[in-house]
């Protein structure tokens, strides 16, 4: 593996052995921000009436035990003194009564209307709609309207509790306090009609209501606007008989209103024509105004509401907009990757493929190496079985645990150690780099191990004089764990299939450090590696693209890596890629406004990387966030469907990345698993780089603990023939 800065003393908040227990910022952050996010989802499901929401409609029931005097009296019932009282509208006025709004498209329209004629009228408004749309309610007070309540939610209040009852008025109240600062005495019960429909069932709400201190507002002309009859049949239907006052309903909301605004730019001014006035309810009837202003700590819990609601809608609205840019991007990126990859195929394996001329001359490989002693001596032997001419430069970066002593021990031709301070993996890289005999240079990491033909078909593209660097075919060597296999499917899918991906589009990100080779004279050109970030192996590939060098794609240079077996190792390792990543393409920026090679991998190249590596990773767990709530508060069968469509296009890309790598189908199998929890992880690692960089924090690196159980594959090791022209530089 590559070398590390090692960090001495005490951690850091010691005292005296004791440290007080905290919260990882790296768990800690992403927890809320999940926690937020969900609240706020939560939040804009009850205001959409997906969460809470009884849509149940009672049928009609006796009406044995409703007063005489509310079957046969006006449509404003007062209940407030303990006793029925009903009043009705005087002759030659109308109150027009619109329900179920705010509605964003149609609301508007309504208001305009009535502004246009001078006509006043009464909004029976929902909690959910005066939440979301708090401007309009604000307009319909401002323009000498009056507003009522209507549930919060829309229930049928005589199937709910009296704590229930109690719960709709105190929030639907409180939407139109934090909308207009204002109270409302005028309400009117979901599903209602004429007051001769008052029953059984229904009565004792309308009593309980009073007891509230709220009168209760039925009609007694219904336009039926809500059935679409045609603009002439609904004025027909509100208009009163000789001359008669009417509550007449209407509505603003639930669906296309065409008809009614059309209905009621004709109907005021043909009834204002006929003496009739439009007046809201109190100026109807001749009494104080419905409507009391609020103010002190009950106004602010109203605006804190609405705020809180706006806030929700935004930033689910964001999310949907995020959901709908990684399904873009996650398909998108499939349909390249089969295209495109199978493209790859078919042209490597076509009969009679060169790259050019064999390369048969000898290369070196280097191997930096930092407290290695468990893996070295298998990364070592697998080298001396190869089929190429090679000489080995182990450049040991430091180590503590004896690795060069182990290589020394091993008396092997054409294996030179060099010893160094610990200076980090560039460092080392670019002490083999001058130490080494040939123009082709292999780079390999100390946990590896390569088949015996690994290094031949890695260095054969070199024959294309256009070729600068080389990626090799990275597998996970260790994995029958089961963080292994999910290691395994992302080697296979993720960065094999990518690579054949940016090899056909001429912008391949990274040479795996783990296999890769360079040609000596583009290294020199570029300044060799750089340690100005932390994923060395991106910033001297993408360097290399802005030289103008080719980078390809070797599928059949197979090299045997150990993963991280433990969560916390393999958090280590992310965490570094993805932060060197996002160091990387920061300073490789300028490619976007470049000429030539590096504005075509500034274009190409920088927006694919940062889309695929950066911003889909991490708006990935928006599927999962997604199907969370659509399982619990619906539409369930959609939301799983969906969730398994992606996930059987996640799989079918799966079953063709290891057709293509000839792998073996059954590890796969913990391919949803790996969808649900390991995706999670690595947008955590994600957030937490992010994190890193806007803080302008600085990421040091980690030795991951290797334990050696990647051997090299093949028998025993043969002796290899010295290298020709044994030209031995000086290692000082």
């Amino acid at each position: 593996m590559a070398s590390r800065k090692r960090r001495h003393g005490p951690p850091a908040g010691a005292r005296d052995g004791f440290r007080r227990p905290r919260v990882p910022m790296r768990l800690l952050l992403p927890a809320l921000v999940l926690v937020a996010l969900m609240a706020m989802l939560m939040l804009r499901g009850y205001v959409h009436s997906e969460i809470l929401a009884d849509h149940r409609v009672r049928p009609p029931a006796p009406t044995d035990k409703v007063p005489d005097e509310i079957l046969n009296g006006g449509p404003v019932i007062d209940t407030r003194a303990g006793r029925p009282d009903t009043l009705s509208v005087a002759g030659h006025r109308l109150v027009l009564t619109f329900d179920d709004g705010p509605d964003p498209e149609w609301t508007p329209k309504v208001l305009d209307v009535l502004k246009k004629h001078h006509a006043h009228a009464v909004f029976f408004v929902t909690g959910t709609m005066a939440s979301r749309h708090p401007d309009l309610v604000r307009r319909m007070v401002e323009e000498g309207h009056e507003v009522g309540l209507h549930t919060f939610n829309h229930p049928d209040l005589s199937y709910q509790s009296k704590k229930r009852i109690d719960w709709e008025l105190s929030q639907n109240q409180l939407a139109i306090t934090g909308a207009a600062g204002i109270r409302t005495s005028l309400f009117r019960p979901p599903y209602s009609s004429f007051s001769d429909a008052m029953d059984n069932k229904s009565w004792p709400v309308t009593e309980y209501i009073g007891s509230r201190g709220y009168i209760t507002v039925v009609n007694n002309t219904d336009s039926e606007d809500w059935r679409k009859p045609g603009v002439d049949e609904i004025i027909r239907r509100a208009t009163p008989k000789n001359g008669k006052g009417a509550i007449v309903l209407m509505h603003d909301s639930g669906g296309d209103r065409h008809q009614t605004v059309e209905a009621l730019d004709r109907f005021l001014p043909q009834m204002q024509a006929e003496g009739y006035k439009f007046q809201n309810l109190t100026e109807a009837l001749g009494a104080p105004s419905a409507h009391s202003e609020v103010t002190g700590l009950d106004l602010w819990k109203g605006k804190a509401w609405i705020f809180l609601v706006q806030a929700s809608e935004k930033i689910t609205d964001g999310l949907v907009a995020g959901l709908a840019v990684i399904g873009t991007l996650v398909i998108g990126r499939f349909v390249l990757m089969l295209l495109l990859s199978g493209y790859h195929a078919r042209r490597v394996r076509r009969r009679g493929f060169r790259w050019g001329p064999p390369v048969t001359e000898p290369v070196s490989v280097l191997v930096p190496a930092y407290n290695e002693a468990k893996c070295i001596e298998n990364t070592v032997r697998s080298l001396m079985s190869s089929e190429h001419p090679i000489e080995v430069l182990v450049i040991d970066d430091g180590s503590s645990d004896g690795t060069a002593r182990i290589v020394e021990a091993m008396g092997l031709p054409n294996v030179r150690v060099i010893r160094q301070l610990n200076g980090g993996k560039p460092s080392a890289l670019n002490r083999g780099l001058a130490n080494a005999r040939h123009d082709i240079v292999v780079m390999m990491d100390g946990d590896t191990v390569f088949e015996p033909a690994t290094v031949r078909e890695l260095v054969q593209p070199f024959g294309d004089p256009r070729v600068g660097a080389v990626a090799g075919n990275a597998k996970v060597g260790n994995r029958d764990s089961l963080i292994g296999a999910w290691q395994h499917i992302e080697y296979v899918m993720g960065f094999n299939l990518d690579r054949r991906m940016y090899d056909v589009l001429r912008c391949m990100p990274t040479i795996p450090g783990a296999v890769g080779a360079f040609r000596r004279s583009a290294l020199e050109r570029i300044g060799g590696m750089s340690d100005d970030t932390l994923a060395e192996d991106t910033d001297v590939t993408m360097a290399l693209h802005r030289d103008g060098w080719r980078v390809v794609y070797a599928e059949n240079a197979r090299a045997w890596t150990e993963a991280p077996e433990s969560v916390q190792q393999l958090w280590s390792q992310r965490y570094r890629w993805s932060y060197g990543t996002m160091q990387a393409i920061w300073k490789h920026r300028k490619a976007l406004v470049e000429r030539g090679p590096s504005g075509r991998f500034g274009r190409v190249g920088l927006p694919l990387v940062s889309l695929f590596m950066v911003v889909a990773p991490l708006l990935a767990p928006l599927i999962d966030v997604f199907l969370l709530y659509g399982v619990v508060f619906g539409p369930t069968q959609k939301t799983v469907v969906a969730w398994l469509g992606v996930l059987a296009i996640q799989a079918f890309c799966a079953a063709y990345a290891f057709r293509l790598d000839k792998e073996r189908m059954t590890h796969l199998i913990s391919l949803p698993l790996q969808q649900i929890l390991y995706r999670q992880l690595m947008y955590v690692v994600l957030l937490q780089s992010w994190i890193t960089a806007l803080t302008g924090g600085r990421l040091r690196w980690q030795k991951l603990r290797r334990t050696g159980v990647v051997e090299a594959p093949g028998g025993p090791v043969p002796r290899q023939r010295a290298a020709v022209g044994d030209d031995r530089r000086p290692v000082g």
